[in-house]
C-alpha cells in the first residue's frame, strides 16, 4: 500500500503544477492599456468669493473640438481657492478642509465628450500673477480615479500648466489656455487561449481516474 501510495503522489505533482500553470495563465490575461494624454483646453475660470471667509469657489471649464479619444469638453466643480499670506500665491484645493472650512461639498474633475466614455479625477493647483506680463500662471496635477465607457478602472496622472490675461473684465470669467501632458490606463481582460481550459479539463479527468484507480487497487 505504501508503494502505491508514493506512486500515486508522483503521478499526481506534475498534474497540480499543470493547475498551477494554468491559474498563472489566468491571472496574467489582465493586462493594462495606456492612453498618452496630450492637449490643450480654451479655459474659462469663475471664482466666487464665499462670504464671511477668505476663500473663493473656482469654476473651471475647457474645450477642444480635437482633444485625444473624443474627450472636447473638460470641468473641475467645486475648487476651493485662497491666497497665500507667505508668497501671494494662490492655492487650490477641491477639499474645503483645507481651508478649515467643513461642510462643503468635494471638487471633482470630468472629462467628456458626446458618448459615454468619461474620465474622473481630483486635481490642486497653485497659481502666481505675473504682473509684468499682465497674466495668472497656475500649475497643479490631475489624478485621475475613475471612469465610464472605455475608460472604466481608469487611472492615471496629468500634469498641467494653465495662464489666463490680466487684461480682462474682472466681472467676467478668465478665459486662458490649459496645457495638459501625462497618460492613463485602464484594465484590459485578454481573452484565454482554448488549450488553457482544455489542459484543466484533462487534468481533472486525469486525476479523477487515478484516485478511481487507487481505490480499487487499495480495496483488493
Amino acid at each position: 500500500m505504501a508503494l502505491r501510495s508514493h506512486s500515486l503522489n508522483i503521478c499526481l505533482v506534475p498534474l497540480v503544477f499543470s493547475l498551477v500553470s494554468v491559474g498563472a495563465s489566468t491571472a496574467k490575461a489582465i493586462t493594462q492599456t495606456i492612453y498618452p494624454f496630450d492637449v490643450v483646453y480654451d479655459t474659462e475660470v469663475t471664482l466666487t468669493p464665499i462670504p464671511s471667509t477668505d476663500v473663493s469657489t473656482a469654476f473651471v471649464s475647457g474645450f477642444n473640438s480635437d482633444a485625444p479619444y473624443g474627450l472636447n469638453n473638460f470641468s473641475s466643480i467645486n475648487n476651493y481657492s485662497r491666497t497665500d499670506p507667505n508668497t501671494g500665491n494662490l492655492l487650490f484645493f477641491q477639499d474645503a478642509a483645507k481651508f478649515g472650512l467643513q461642510g462643503l461639498p468635494i471638487g471633482r474633475d470630468e472629462f467628456f465628450g458626446s458618448g459615454e466614455d468619461k474620465l474622473f479625477g481630483s486635481s490642486s493647483a497653485t497659481a502666481s500673477f505675473d504682473f509684468i506680463n499682465r497674466q495668472l500662471v497656475g500649475f497643479g496635477t490631475i489624478t485621475i480615479t475613475g471612469g465610464t465607457g472605455r475608460f472604466i478602472g481608469a487611472t492615471g496622472i496629468f500634469n498641467f500648466s494653465e495662464i489666463e490675461s490680466l487684461d480682462q473684465d474682472p466681472t467676467a470669467p478668465l478665459k486662458g489656455k490649459a496645457f495638459l501632458n501625462g497618460s492613463f490606463q485602464t484594465p484590459q481582460k485578454t481573452p484565454e487561449p482554448p488549450t488553457n481550459a482544455t489542459l484543466f479539463g484533462i487534468c481533472v479527468i486525469g486525476i479523477g481516474l487515478m484516485l478511481r484507480r487507487h481505490y480499487f487497487l487499495g480495496t483488493r
